[in-house]
């Protein structure tokens, strides 16, 4: 195997598994931190259209998104839809508050989309189930 192709995949992964802890973690923590009323409650004081329903789409997605980015199972399409909950989060949450995260701004979820855009687009590799399936579909060269 090229070198440079292995320690890419070995990035990509890399890149993958920590944004699906991130996302992971925010999913846990709306569900069993907060709680989803209290989510909602937040939700409802920020603005966000349909809070309640907000709430429960954000948290499904971080969690049941960021096992997927661990597993590298439906990689783009997953990081789309985190791309999308990100948009709402900045426009939502965050906007008002300026750039700097330790101001509440929106520089982290502008930090998960430059991820998520590179971990879309990059060949997940053997260390995702992504890649075993590509690998097993793919016609081998010789």
């Amino acid at each position: 195997m090229n070198p440079l192709k292995h320690a890419q995949g070995l990035s990509t992964a890399i890149a993958r598994i920590i944004l699906g802890i991130i996302f992971l973690a925010h999913g846990c923590q709306k569900f069993f931190v907060y709680g989803m009323d209290n989510v909602a409650t937040n939700f409802d004081m920020m603005g966000a259209p349909f809070p309640t329903l907000s709430a429960w789409v954000a948290a499904i997605l971080e969690f049941v998104g960021g096992i997927a980015l661990i597993a590298g199972i439906a990689v783009p399409l997953f990081a789309l839809l985190l791309i999308f909950n990100m948009i709402g989060a900045i426009f939502i949450a965050h906007i008002d508050f300026g750039f700097w995260a330790g101001d509440g701004g929106y520089e982290l979820p502008l930090a998960l989309i430059a991820g998520l855009i590179a971990v879309a687009i990059a060949q997940q590799g053997v260390l995702s189930v992504d890649g075993h399936v590509a690998k097993r579909f793919t016609p081998s060269q010789k």
